[in-house]
């Protein structure tokens, strides 16, 4: 019962994450070890949205390792065990709070040994610029915890790049890579710990710039912003937009400006006509509450997952009581259909 209530979850979620985004594109699937221990390690940039993505298509049922303040409330505590996720404690949980860690990895260690797969970000923070960010050596105390328990087990890493066109956006679009898979065993020497850390964390931190944009130079992260966009750069296409990083000289590129056609433009006007009681609550009562910019996607997918439904609802009750279920099923299927369709070639 509870793996099948799990896979509807899942199930239900992918669902609507493809309605939510207007491309969702997968690669290299085949690189997830099937009956192996696998830790996947992805770049950060958008809260839940970053997870949920990986959740629903990555071939495992993934553990997922989780700031320990969203498991304050009993509720939420309970509904976060049942879908697999870990709490692990930051320094900004208090310095007291982090002893309660050893017990985490301990629990990593046993999932670990039982061959299960676990999700983790290795950045420990989440941030919407285009580059990979200096990873914490959390995740290698968790992989080291269980190499020393047992000779025998090997560990595959997975690094997956995570690349939105633009996560601020709506509709927006999203390519997830899953990179070649790391063996831990080979880069691990028990007897020269620091530089096991190291040279974990630098091949990592390698294979994430290749699977995600990275804009190395912090100091130039807006021009070099700016002429990708002028040369219209492809951010689904991690591998020819950093080809283009690399030919790129310090000179500044004015943003390009895309004109819309007319139908663009009569498209994005019927869309929030049509929907302007459900755009108008999130303009201006949730999207102001929007404390971090990283947060805007996952709050507006919450949203969205749960305000559309109801206002179809309400499309259709208005439509049956005015001119009856014919109408009603034929109004509010064509609403749900040019939605659909708004979003998948809006912004194509």
């Amino acid at each position: 019962m509870r793996n099948f209530v799990y896979n509807m979850v899942k199930i239900w979620m992918k669902v609507n994450l493809h309605l939510y985004f207007g491309k969702i594109k997968m690669h290299g699937l085949s690189n997830v070890p099937k009956d192996e221990s696998v830790l996947f390690l992805p770049n950060h940039q958008s809260a839940l949205l970053d997870v949920l993505l990986i959740a629903v298509d990555c071939n495992r049922k993934p553990w997922f390792l989780t700031r320990s303040d969203v498991f304050k409330s009993k509720f939420l505590k309970t509904i976060f065990n049942y879908f697999q996720m870990i709490p692990i404690y930051r320094i900004r949980d208090g310095r007291e709070s982090l002893k309660n860690n050893q017990a985490v990895f301990d629990r990593c260690t046993e999932l670990l040994l039982q061959k299960e797969a676990l999700l983790m970000f290795p950045e420990a923070n989440h941030n919407l610029k285009r580059r990979v960010r200096p990873l914490s050596k959390g995740f290698t105390r968790i992989l080291f915890n269980t190499l020393n328990y047992s000779d025998a087990i090997n560990i595959k890493i997975v690094p997956v790049g995570i690349n939105y066109k633009n996560a601020i956006q709506f509709p927006d679009q999203v390519a997830i890579y899953f990179d070649t898979p790391i063996s831990v065993r080979e880069l691990y020497d028990p007897a020269d710990v620091k530089n096991s850390i190291d040279r974990i964390k630098k091949v990592v931190s390698n294979q994430l710039k290749t699977v995600t944009t990275h804009i190395e130079n912090e100091e130039k992260y807006e021009l070099k912003v700016s002429q990708l966009n002028a040369l219209n750069a492809d951010f689904l296409n991690p591998v020819e937009t950093n080809f283009k990083l690399q030919q790129l000289k310090n000179e500044h590129h004015s943003d390009s400006f895309e004109t819309w056609g007319v139908l663009a433009y009569c498209l994005g006007l019927v869309f929030n006509v049509l929907n302007f009681p459900v755009l108008l609550l999130w303009r201006y009562y949730f999207k102001p509450k929007v404390w971090e910019p990283e947060f805007m996607g996952t709050l507006r997918f919450a949203y969205s997952l749960v305000s559309f439904p109801i206002y179809y609802g309400c499309i259709f009750l208005i439509l049956f009581g005015m001119m009856g279920s014919l109408i009603a099923i034929g109004g509010s299927t064509a609403l749900f259909l040019f939605n659909t369709a708004f979003v998948k070639f809006y912004n194509a």
